[in-house]
């Protein structure tokens, strides 16, 4: 009997990842979400650090809006803001949409 909790132990571990697997997958979805918007070319519209059209700057869109927020913006803008000018991606794969939810999610003012 005392088998099946060290069974049971095995099996949860295999299941959950650690820590170190966690961060990295976070690492190369944010990693993608800056290959995604960079090929897609947000900067023509938006600013990250300074780079891009400084007119509509996302250094805080992480701090402001929470990532379903982004990610509602990214596919129907106007359903957000009523007088959007931006483009809406209701077409974009959804792991680019979810690694550049993920990028845009870390810009925050520091």
């Amino acid at each position: 009997m005392k088998r099946i909790p060290s069974i049971a132990l095995v099996l949860l571990l295999a299941v959950i990842p650690a820590p170190g697997a966690r961060a990295q997958d976070d690492a190369r979805k944010i990693e993608k979400g800056q290959a995604v918007f960079a090929a897609q070319h947000c900067s023509m519209c938006h600013a990250v650090a300074g780079k891009g059209n400084p007119r509509t700057p996302l250094d805080n869109v992480g701090g402001t809006l929470k990532p379903e927020e982004i990610r509602k913006y990214i596919v129907t803008p106007t359903a957000v803001k009523a007088d959007s000018k931006m483009k809406a991606y209701p077409s974009l794969p959804a792991a680019d949409l979810d690694a550049l939810v993920a990028y845009l999610s870390t810009l925050k003012k520091k």
